[in-house]
């Protein structure tokens, strides 16, 4: 369809499409209902935002994250499209004018959580607004078999009766058939068109190596490989740190990055990557949605995530060009140990999680009956030392409530300042020539930031720091200075968790647990724990592994740690011949050995996967 091509290399700078993407697109502005698992890399979001500029209308985005609905907008509003997200985090008034503004034809796209659906504020600004398209983005989290369950993803079908004639498009990077069906159930999805991407990577090898020292085998690996681009995961925090520590020591250049960075620092470390000026990003799963880097050679996992479908994820943010890649999982005899009692302390006692519910709404000031849709900081540290409850397992009876549908808990992560201004042009103006100490940055901020006047604009403090020459305490008063006097509306900055209350509080005698949410749920995560455990101690082929687990069927890719275990080297004799003559070029080694050239290059084959030599400069060496 030439429109949506017209539309591709307008925005996007792309001449054509990717496999699948094409038809997906046309699907939805033809008006199917679509479903598409795309595997990671395969470009999702295109998806969804062609046909959302080709249809007429807003169209609704509906996502479980907050950071990856924030990288949307802004790369949305980098091409010239206007789009705004409402979630917890934001203050009455933000939410308020982004409604009204989608309600206006002023916003192209709307992003927001399943949870903020069911308020009353919105359902009544939905109504009124011209709807042209509704994406339902990690579709996955729509079934309790799903990796991400989230309950309120149940509800999203409900908000169809109000644009029932507006197609829907579902889209995810991985599912089970079992996953599959229910996505197509729950959403009531009429007649669709189903697109369903290959899962195989034939560009990357997979390997898992057991080690007794997995920071010096991954220090090790980075050497040796210093001069490509790749990515370490970790589970935590901490692990990122002494990953970063570990590797710097060794001079290895590496970036860090996780969900307690400010904006900032996150897109700093994310530039330096991108450009190559850093070579390793050593990271939590916070990284990797919605960046596409292609020439990313290796992924590392220090430690392994609870479940296949993770896994698969973030090992598929390696080799997008195409090329040969590398996805390693390390681990030491403890690692099985800790998923398993990960997985226990996910499920404290029921009186347990109903105490904390209510030693938490206490912490809070939340009153009996009052709370409903109200949204709190939290600090967690605070509470444990207060209540004297352990931090995790405060963490775990929170997601716990939250797939009881009974609060939202948004993970600690940095909640940069939003503004916007709240007064006629002219009364800035007179303002402005009225007091001189915030007259630069009034003029900055209404410069620096178009469409200020019309929605809230996320600002850099930072760089308005550094150009109006003061420090940081000095740009905080100045922003409450206008604030006080209604200049602006603003929400500053935070890097604390916010937890909402989807209804009134109830007092813990009343709180029910859903049987579903528990005790199903836990049945789910240890079959789902069984698979990744399996993954790592089986001998079969790793690929085929995965494939299997999502319901597809494959052969052997004859170059995992597996498969080459099995084949061998084909001639350990040739092989030892091959190293005793590296250095060497290919044509050198055909002609000093007595080898057929097919026999020849399966061996250097062999000794390539499994990083015995590599091939650089025109010659095959030894690493």
């Amino acid at each position: 369809m030439n429109n949506s091509r017209e539309i591709l290399k307008k925005y996007w700078g792309f001449d054509s499409f990717r496999a699948l993407q094409e038809d997906i697109v046309d699907s939805a502005i033809y008006g199917h209902d679509t479903f598409a698992i795309l595997p990671t890399g395969g470009g999702k979001s295109i998806c969804f935002q062609v046909p959302g500029i080709a249809l007429e209308g807003v169209t609704l985005v509906i996502s479980p994250l907050i950071a990856l609905m924030q990288d949307q907008v802004n790369n949305l509003e980098k091409r010239g499209i206007n789009a705004s997200l409402i979630t917890s985090a934001l203050s009455y008034r933000e939410i308020d004018i982004s409604l009204d503004n989608a309600r206006f034809g002023n916003t192209k796209f709307l992003y927001t959580s399943p949870e903020r659906l069911k308020s009353d504020l919105f359902i009544e600004r939905f109504k009124r607004m011209k709807i042209g398209l509704i994406v339902i983005d990690e579709a996955h989290c729509i079934s309790e078999w799903g990796h991400d369950f989230r309950p309120a993803y149940r509800e999203i079908a409900a908000i169809r009766e109000y644009h029932s004639e507006a197609p829907i498009i579902a889209v995810t990077a991985s599912a089970t058939l079992k996953v599959q069906e229910d996505i197509v159930e729950q959403l009531k999805l009429k007649k669709p068109k189903k697109f369903i991407g290959s899962l195989q990577r034939e560009n990357i090898k997979y390997s898992v190596r057991q080690s007794e020292n997995k920071i010096g085998a991954i220090v090790d690996y980075c050497k040796v490989n210093r001069d490509q681009t790749g990515i370490v995961y970790c589970q935590t925090r901490r692990s990122v740190k002494q990953i970063v520590t570990q590797l710097r020591a060794h001079k290895i250049s590496a970036g860090i990055y996780h969900g307690g960075l400010n904006s900032e620092d996150r897109k700093y470390m994310l530039d330096q990557w991108m450009e190559s000026n850093i070579k390793v990003m050593v990271a939590t799963n916070a990284f990797g949605m919605g960046i596409d880097k292609p020439d990313v050679r290796y992924v590392l996992h220090y430690e392994i995530p609870g479940n296949l479908e993770a896994y698969y994820q973030e090992a598929g943010r390696a080799g997008r060009d195409q090329q040969d890649a590398q996805a390693i999982a390390f681990w030491e005899k403890q690692d099985l140990n800790i998923l398993k009692s990960k997985l226990v302390a996910k499920y404290p006692e029921k009186d347990r999680i109903k105490l904390i519910y209510n030693s938490i709404s206490n912490f809070l000031k939340v009153a009996i009956g009052s709370g409903a849709d109200e949204t709190y900081p939290f600090n967690i540290q605070s509470f444990a030392n207060t209540f004297e409850v352990g931090i995790g397992e405060t963490y775990y009876a929170l997601k716990i409530l939250q797939l009881n549908g009974t609060i939202n808990f948004t993970e600690s992560s940095f909640h940069p300042t939003r503004l916007k201004i709240a007064v006629r042009n002219e009364t800035l103006y007179k303002f402005q020539v009225s007091h001189e100490k915030v007259s630069s940055l009034i003029s900055l901020i209404t410069r620096s930031y178009s469409g200020v006047f019309d929605r809230f604009a996320t600002i850099h403090e930072g760089e308005l720091c550094k150009r109006l020459k003061i420090n940081q305490k000095q740009l905080k008063e100045r922003l409450e200075f206008l604030e006080q006097y209604g200049v602006i509306d603003i929400t500053f900055q935070s890097q604390l968790p916010l937890v909402t209350y989807l209804h009134e509080r109830l007092p813990d005698s009343h709180l029910s647990l859903s049987n579903d949410i528990y005790e199903s749920r836990k049945i789910v995560e240890h079959e789902k724990l069984n698979s990744i455990l399996n993954y790592i101690s089986g001998k079969k082929c790793r690929p085929k592994m995965i494939s299997e687990y999502f319901g597809d069927k494959t052969e052997d890719c004859g170059k995992c740690d597996n498969c080459l275990s099995r084949i061998g080297r084909g001639n350990d004799k040739l092989a030892d011949e091959i190293m005793t003559l590296l250095p060497s070029n290919l044509n050198d080694l055909i002609s000093a050995l007595e080898c057929s050239a097919e026999d020849l290059n399966k061996v250097i084959r062999e000794l390539i996967l499994e990083e015995v030599i590599e091939y650089r400069d025109q010659v095959y060496k030894i690493i």
